[in-house]
């Protein structure tokens, strides 16, 4: 349980941050925002997303009508997810499942 520590406070160390960021690069986006933006659909399929996966990347498209960091940082904020990685139109969020955890955090 102590490792785990960090994530189960709300923060994710340098090393868990970096751990989840090569496991990232090894999935695809599964959620595109466009400028239908967030709504109540969305976070719900990520709520889902998150809990089935407990990583998602999403892709922020260009005519979306907000800027991605604060679609990063509100969909962040409303899944209850730790922000991983922000690059360019993409970025990837994390959320220990309830149910069914899968990522073993490193200490």
């Amino acid at each position: 349980m102590d490792n785990c520590r960090k994530e189960v406070n709300g923060m994710l160390t340098s090393k868990q941050r970096s751990y989840l960021r090569r496991m990232a690069n090894q999935i695809d986006s599964i959620f595109q925002i466009g400028k239908g933006g967030i709504n109540a659909n969305l976070i719900k399929q990520l709520d889902d997303a998150l809990e089935a996966r407990e990583l998602v990347k999403v892709h922020v498209l260009q005519n979306a009508e907000m800027d991605i960091k604060d679609i990063f940082k509100e969909l962040a904020r409303e899944l209850s997810a730790q922000e991983v990685q922000l690059i360019g139109s993409r970025f990837v969020l994390y959320r220990k499942s309830t149910k069914n955890p899968k990522i073993e955090l490193p200490n």
